[in-house]
């Protein structure tokens, strides 16, 4: 039988790529291309694209673009990668002398229109060396000699080797030779079967299968993952159209909510496949539409709310740009809110656009904007376009053909063209939908809708305005790709018990209203819903509402970290609801904007009464709020809103929304969606009915799947209660044998010890350590979905206690640079025994049947006791724990010496998992690691060097060379002197100045030849000193 293999997978990898143009270049013949292992780029490949591509530029140019593509200007990875990503995307700006003086030109490194202009090589193994670190990625493909994609491959017939574990693979060589990454445009993650791929700051959770080959239909299930990723994304024509217009580096500002202080976060995200192909179809419909003898009709693409809409219509937009002859392009919305969030996710992407949106302030201004030539990306909302004075015309703005109108929730009834008679007064007015007023203004221009769900049937506006659907992207493929989580119902109607009195003195009173006239249906519906509004807003009823919100949301938040949504009616039902919940919580009240656990969010005026004013908020304010409420770590919990926030609003950490209003079709289901995005582990979101939205629903998921869409919007929470049950059983099959139960009425020492005890039990299973953690991971989600139900609530204990089981298992596994399977779980907050938390820690010596340390864990009593303990299963995994937090203590002081520490400790772990060594024999290699920290603390002494000097002489003695040729003595003086330096270059903020770094890096050099440090190593010992004076900024009081 012939057995699978990581290099088999390679081998397939490499074929795949082969059969599409690819050429292969051997790990042998990678190294005889480069001069040393440090260099990431194949530079000969890399100048003689530049020579093909640039025929007509000076040499001098060339040179000087090759000099800045290879030097790039930062030491940051996410800078260096966007700074890298213009010069390939627009070109590298030169200057050079001509015979006319200075002229400036641009040098191509790329050909994006004509592909096979372009060299494609794959290479295997590339070996990489930097900082004394040596690391080899899988497969690298290069483009013109630049190592544009990194992937990582595991065995698909292991079971520990996981996409996950690729995934962490990537996060370690990101930290470990961060240069191969400054020219990353793609990562790929795989196990051989499935694949995904992301961009160097994706976490997991955005890291994406990819899912067609043609971008027409989906592969099959049987087709590995791997296989369609690389015929269709890595197929030539594909990934250069991908990275030259479908990467943006969205930029928000974040405030620190104690400080103050704001800074500007960057994320670099990549289209998903149903973006990628989506955009492409919508551009080929708009082309057609907007040609000579086009219908100006360009299509809706419908992609469910959360699958990255927003982030499509900037796609189609940048690309519509290069595509079009310099169009004008018309986002329209149809809510102030929405056009703020739709604007603000455009700005944050004006690299991609190449240019800044503006926004229309009134209607003067938009007619401005749009009487140019040409160009622009111009945001309105739907209402400018009426027009002044109940005229039945708009006035023309402009006949160009090359305009295109995108519609943002392209399904609302007043994108329509009907027309309607209204009266005031006296006068007769005719008033048309929005649509025909566009028209008026812009009649040759092309439309575009994007929608998160889908056009009702009866809806015949929008396909008369936009034409039929261009792509669909539904709810059960954004769940089953990852790209949205699952929505749960959970039914919690709040009745009201009216006295008889009371109901016939309400209806008295609504038919008062109406009495003895003529009333329009308007002034009827108004009175009903006046009187709705009463009876929801009923004193009693909003108590009793608040009351079960606030048991209901901390329960939530017991089992894991998140947020909360309350939809009220009204704006009156909005402040006695918040005022009933902080009577039952007063702590969470604030009436500074910046602090407290909870806020109304609700437009507001002066004529308000007085109890409301306490919620008047400016759109400054309410912008700071929406920071704060998206902000995971802010304490700002639950909101409460009436109309804001339901549309375009995105809140990855919001789990639940509690709605007492009535909704139904676009709104409920627009509403419903902000619990849908990803984030962390939450394994789906929840909405909690008390007014009865089931059948409005259940009419929404009719015209869902009436108009081709799969998957219901919502999941009945009793699914969740019975998956729950149904992994509780198979978890506790596990401890047959094994009576876990005396657990819950244990003192804590004994509770310590039937932990241990559970965990040896599990490790004797086979296969037990990866079958538990998997199985309680799965209950785990089942039952965060599942609280507060009854059968969650009586299962909490077990629950708590498999999950302090599972988490001593996985504890103790090295994490590497990247983040561990624990630390990406959220680790569901369990609702255990308060002694397992606070006093486990220090317990755990001696529930493990040894002595607790007086004074230093790795004296030589305390290893020698750790030797000859019975289980030692615990004993490696105590001394795991206890090495990885002494080597962390150590990161935070000295970088060079705790990385070798780390090393050191995950390549003894590595043989254990490989069964190069047995459990003793490991733990004699821990504690000679132990052994070999305790002298490293003690060499300051002997170089007469304090703990930070001792840090910068790692630094600089990390070079075999340097401590050669100047000796350790040597390198003592030149330490303290660097030192010394640093705190005199040390400013506020200088880590984010980049003119105090480029100053200390002078400073460092100057030092380095003043002692005669080698020249050649000189550049890896600056950064080293750089990174340790990072590290230690925070201790020298900046």
């Amino acid at each position: 039988m012939t057995k699978i293999f990581e290099s088999t997978i390679e081998e397939f990898v490499i074929e795949l790529l082969q059969n599409q143009g690819w050429q292969y270049l051997s790990p042998e013949e990678q190294e005889t291309e480069r001069l040393d292992l440090g260099q990431v780029v194949l530079k000969n490949r890399l100048k003689k694209a530049i020579d093909t591509l640039n025929p007509t530029i000076a040499e001098e140019a060339k040179e000087q673009a090759l000099r800045l593509a290879l030097n790039l200007p930062s030491q940051n990875l996410l800078d260096n990668n966007e700074a890298f990503h213009r010069l390939l995307t627009e070109g590298i700006e030169v200057e050079v002398m001509g015979t006319d003086g200075i002229k400036g030109d641009k040098v191509r490194l790329m050909d994006f229109e004509n592909v096979e202009n372009n060299e494609f090589i794959v290479c295997n193994q590339l070996t990489v060396t930097e900082n004394n670190i040596t690391k080899r990625p899988d497969v690298v493909l290069f483009v013109n000699g630049l190592p544009l994609v990194v992937i990582e491959l595991k065995n698909p017939v292991d079971e520990n080797a996981t996409v996950a574990k690729a995934f962490t693979q990537l996060q370690n060589y990101k930290n470990a030779i961060p240069s191969l990454f400054y020219y990353n445009a793609v990562l790929v993650a795989s196990d051989g079967l499935d694949a995904k791929m992301g961009t160097i700051s994706s976490d997991i959770s955005r890291f994406l299968a990819w899912k067609s080959s043609d971008g027409y239909k989906e592969d099959k299930a049987t087709v590995p993952q791997i296989e369609t990723l690389t015929k269709g994304m890595l197929n030539k024509q594909v990934l250069l159209d991908l990275i030259g217009h479908f990467v943006v580096f969205e930029k928000t500002k974040k405030e620190d909510a104690k400080t103050g202080l704001a800074s500007v976060v960057t994320i670099k995200k990549i289209a998903a496949y149903h973006q990628y192909f989506a955009v492409n179809k919508a551009i080929e419909k708009t082309l057609v539409a907007s040609s000579e003898n086009g219908d100006r009709k360009a299509g809706v693409v419908w992609h469910t709310q959360g699958s990255g809409k927003s982030l499509s219509m900037v796609f189609y937009t940048g690309k519509t740009v290069l595509k079009l002859n310099n169009p004008t392009i018309v986002v329209i919305t149809d809510r102030n809110d929405l056009d703020e969030q739709l604007f603000d996710t455009f700005a944050g992407c004006k690299q991609l656009l190449r240019q800044d949106p503006v926004k229309a302030e009134n209607r003067e201004n938009l007619k401005k904007l749009l009487k140019v030539a040409g160009g622009g990306i111009i945001f309105s909302t739907i209402q400018k376009f009426f027009p002044e004075d109940g005229a039945a015309n708009f006035d023309l703005l402009s006949d160009r053909k090359n305009i295109i109108v995108i519609a943002d929730e392209a399904h609302r009834s007043q994108y329509g063209f009907g027309a309607k008679t209204t009266e005031k007064d006296g006068e007769i007015f005719t008033k048309y939908g929005f649509a025909k007023y566009l028209r008026d203004a812009l009649p040759q221009a092309s439309f575009i809708g994007f929608t998160g769900t889908p056009i009702e049937k009866e809806d015949a506006s929008t396909p008369a305005v936009f034409g039929s659907y261009v792509d669909v992207y539904d709810i059960a493929q954004a769940v089953e790709d990852g790209a949205t989580v699952r929505i749960y119902y959970e039914s919690r109607l709040a009745k009201v018990h009216l006295k008889p009195e009371e109901a016939a003195k309400l209806d008295a009173e609504v038919e008062e209203v109406t009495e003895g006239e003529e009333s329009t249906g308007k002034e009827k519906a108004k009175a009903k819903w006046a009187q709705m509004e009463a009876i929801v807003g009923h004193n009693e009823r909003v108590k009793s509402i608040a009351s079960d919100i606030v048991d209901h949301f901390e329960k939530r938040r017991e089992v894991f970290e998140g947020k909360g949504m309350i939809v009220c009616m009204s704006r009156r039902i909005a402040v006695e609801l918040y005022e009933e919940i902080i009577k039952i919580r007063p702590d969470w009240h604030d009436t500074d904007s910046k602090k407290g656990a909870i806020k109304v969010v609700m437009t507001s005026s002066s004529s308000d009464p007085e109890n409301w004013q306490t919620h008047s908020t400016t759109k400054q304010d309410r912008k700071a709020i929406g920071e704060r409420f998206k902000d995971e770590k802010d304490p700002l919990r639950l909101v409460i809103v009436r109309d804001m926030w339901l549309t375009g609003f995105d809140v990855p950490c919001l789990h639940t929304m509690y709605v007492d209003k009535p909704m139904r079709g676009h709104n409920l289901m627009q509403a419903i969606a902000r619990v849908n995005r990803v984030f962390k582990d939450k394994p789906g979101g929840l909405i909690v009915d008390y007014i009865g939205i089931a059948s409005d629903l259940k009419t929404a998921l009719a015209t869902y799947t009436a108009s081709g869409g799969q998957g219901a919007p919502t999941l009945d929470q009793n699914e969740a209660v019975a998956t729950m049950l149904e992994k509780f059983e198979i978890v506790e099959q596990m401890f047959n044998g094994f009576d876990y139960k005396k657990y819950f009425s244990s003192d804590t020492r004994a509770k310590l010890t039937i932990i241990l005890e559970a965990q040896e039990h599990v490790l004797g299973l086979e296969d037990g350590k990866n079958r538990f953690t998997k199985q309680v991971g799965l209950l785990s989600q089942a039952f965060a979905l599942s609280v507060p139900n009854l059968r969650a609530m009586e299962l909490k204990d077990e629950v708590g206690f498999f999950q302090a089981v599972k988490a001593r298992l996985t504890k103790f596994e090295p994490t590497g640079g990247g983040k561990s399977d624990a630390e990406i779980e959220t680790a569901i907050r369990q609702i255990v025994d308060k002694a397992v938390v606070s006093e486990g820690i220090v317990d755990v010596f001696d529930a493990a049947g040894i002595k607790k340390p007086d004074i230093s864990i790795l004296s030589d009593e305390f290893l020698e006791e750790v030797r000859h303990m019975d289980r030692k299963n615990i004993a490696l995994e105590l001394l795991k724990k206890l090495l990885n937090d002494e080597i962390k203590t150590r990161t935070r002081k000295n970088f060079i010496q705790s990385k070798k520490l780390s090393e050191m400790l995950e390549n003894a772990i590595r043989k254990y998992q490989n069964n190069l060594l047995t459990s003793a024999q490991v733990i004699e290699e821990l504690i000679r690691i132990a052994k070999d920290i305790r002298q490293s603390d003690k060499r300051g002494e002997g170089l007469d060097l304090n703990e930070d000097e001792l840090a910068f002489y790692d630094a600089l003695a990390n070079s075999e060379c340097a401590k050669e040729v100047l000796g350790d003595k040597q390198l003592a003086v030149i330490a303290m002197e660097v030192l010394k330096s640093v705190k005199g270059n040390a400013t506020i903020d200088w880590t984010l100045k980049e003119n105090v770094r480029a100053k200390l890096r002078r400073d460092v050099k100057r030092i380095l030849n003043k002692y005669g440090y080698p020249p050649d190593e000189q550049l890896i010992a600056t950064e080293n000193v750089l990174k340790q004076a990072e590290l230690m900024a925070n201790e020298l009081g900046v």
